[in-house]
């Protein structure tokens, strides 16, 4: 997260997780098994990655712009990381905060020795904690968030590392995964209602934490569990694992999104296999909102899941009737609307062979914005489908996140201005229908949504925040203020 700009407008029509984590401690190659890990991670943030590695006497950094192979495909790169202990970190950032200094893992060296911590998620009173630390006289080197942990630790009174990481950890709201390396070992933490993903696994000897089961299976590590929601896990040099409740218990809220977008399909999340969770997503959409149809076409590749779910409940046949491009630059990243939108057409392409003459329902994993699926409908009337019916495998995006996301502005998300139908005339399609949010939990494999505590941190649908948000509180009540004070 940048804290200056956090939650600044993108050009694209999808939600965006912002990063990813792996960590290896007592592997031989353990920067090796990290770049391998995040190419897995890729998914979760192509914009920056960044490794640091600990030899048992001083830590190596390697940090750059670009995807995961543009920085540590060569044996050069990787000798540059020595030890048998490595953390790794790709992200997304927000506008103005792409620069070297904000690729994780941070690091800093602290009166106990170096410390250095890769986080997925989103602290939401980082801005107040900031605040306090610079009036107290901190030096902050960054615009992220994560660096608040990084001044909470150096400033506790705490004896033992693990110890100052909890005492910082109780101050901090929002949403962590974290993995830390100091010169003891690797500290492996989830916040305390688990809502971003952490597993944990084993290469022989090794000990390998990830934000997803896939790295495991790109690494050839055995997934042993994953890191439960709360838990901090302390690793050290001589392979003795301790792990720690410290916070207290709370009902888990993990992020449904998860199963619905951000993790990759051959991942495990929440003990559930995202591709079978997507597929009966699609499948309980088709029992919702049926439709008469000739095809049942993904969005690729995101919609594919649910897609082939939809198709098998309702026997309508799934066929590609869009093909995509993997060639092309990400569409986010144009400048304007008039390249952005080309850049639609570059990326997907109608069949049109397939689709014409044809009564087609597009089945795509959400709606942000809305001007890519209004592209897209638009692109399968102009191959010559005679009915264009949009199906969409979650409820509608009415809300933002601020648990790292990377999500516009409400005031830029199509369900939050409009109903249903509105929308449909939005996006010019026949008809538009979206999963109910207990029709989503029956699919991803609990009972329908308990309106008393959730079972998931579903707020980008219903605005149930599961903390508090205390940076936005405080900048809504400042805008006010400014209000006042103009009208004044």
């Amino acid at each position: 997260m940048n804290l200056t700009h956090p939650f600044l407008d993108r050009d694209g029509d999808k939600l965006r997780e912002e990063c990813g984590v792996f960590g290896a401690i007592n592997a031989t190659d353990a920067a090796a098994a990290t770049a391998l890990g995040l190419h897995a991670l890729q998914h979760r943030g192509q914009e920056a990655a960044g490794i640091t590695s600990f030899d048992g006497t001083d830590f190596y950094q390697r940090r750059g712009l670009g995807h995961v192979a543009d920085n540590f495909s060569s044996s050069e790169a990787i000798a540059e990381l020595p030890g048998m202990m490595a953390a790794g970190h790709v992200r997304y950032s927000t506008t103005g905060g792409s620069g070297l200094r904000n690729i994780q893992p941070l690091y800093a060296d602290l009166a106990s020795g170096g410390f250095a911590v890769a986080h997925n998620g989103n602290i939401s009173n980082a801005q107040t904690l900031r605040d306090d630390l610079v009036g107290r006289g901190a030096i902050f080197q960054s615009t992220s968030d994560t660096e608040v942990i990084i001044h909470l630790v150096a400033t506790s009174r705490y004896p033992t590392m693990s110890d100052r990481l909890i005492d910082a950890l109780r101050l901090v709201e929002g949403a962590y995964s974290l993995i830390v390396m100091t010169p003891e070992g690797m500290i492996a933490c989830r916040d305390p209602l688990g809502i971003r993903p952490l597993v944990m696994g084993r290469i022989g000897d090794a000990t390998v934490f990830a934000s997803e089961s896939v790295a495991f299976d790109v690494v050839g590590a055995k997934f042993i569990r994953e890191v439960e929601p709360g838990e901090l896990i302390k690793v050290d040099f001589d392979g003795n694992t301790d792990s720690l409740h410290p916070f207290g218990s709370y009902r888990p809220r993990p992020c449904i999104f998860e199963h619905v977008y951000f993790s990759r399909p051959d991942s495990f999340f929440a003990g559930r296999s995202v591709y079978e969770a997507r597929k009966a997503i699609g499948a309980q959409l088709a029992v919702e909102a049926p439709c008469e149809a000739d095809l049942v076409v993904p969005v690729p590749d995101s919609g594919v899941p649910a897609a082939i779910g939809y198709a098998q409940e309702s026997g309508v046949p799934f066929e590609l009737g869009i093909i995509r491009s993997h060639y092309v630059g990400r569409t986010f990243i144009q400048p304007s609307d008039g390249a952005r939108h080309a850049g639609v057409r570059r990326k997907h392409n109608a069949n049109r062979g397939l689709v014409e003459g044809k009564r087609i329902v597009l089945i795509d994993d959400s709606i942000v914005r809305g001007t890519t699926s209004k592209k897209i409908v638009e692109m399968m009337r102009d191959a010559g489908a005679s009915e264009v019916h949009f199906r969409v495998a979650s409820p509608p995006t009415a809300h933002s996140c601020f648990y790292g996301v990377d999500t516009p502005e409400r005031s830029q998300l199509l369900a939050a201005q409009m109903e249903v139908e509105p929308m449909r005339d939005f996006i010019k399609a026949d008809s538009l229908a979206f999963v109910s949010i207990d029709g989503l939990y029956r699919a991803v494999g609990s009972s329908e949504r308990d309106k008393g505590c959730p079972q998931f941190c579903d707020a980008c649908f219903t605005g149930d925040y599961p903390t508090s948000l205390t940076d936005l509180s405080e900048r809504e009540q400042r805008d006010k203020q400014l209000s006042f004070d103009k009208v004044a």
